[in-house]
């Protein structure tokens, strides 16, 4: 699709249409990049999105063991004395 630069201010912008919008999930905001002479415009994803999915799913196959080793388990859990 073409489409021509319009002057705001002292920048430029275009309008990118509704539906093409809406197939790249693009929101209110976008991160805004330039790569090898291209301008690339990404929808801004949330912190952590997907996370809890994630967790569950490793939980429903049953991989979700502890994997730290426990550093305080010979430490009491009395007053410290100095």
């Amino acid at each position: 699709m073409r489409t021509s630069l319009r002057k705001i201010g002292n920048s430029r912008g275009i309008i990118i249409p509704a539906t093409l919008l809406a197939a790249a999930e693009i929101g209110d905001e976008v991160e805004l990049r330039q790569e090898a002479g291209k301008l690339v415009i990404e929808a801004v994803k949330a912190p952590r999105a997907g996370w809890a999915e994630a967790a569950a799913n490793i939980a429903a196959q049953g991989k979700d063991e502890e994997v730290w080793p426990d550093f305080f388990e010979d430490e009491d859990d009395g007053e410290w004395v100095w």
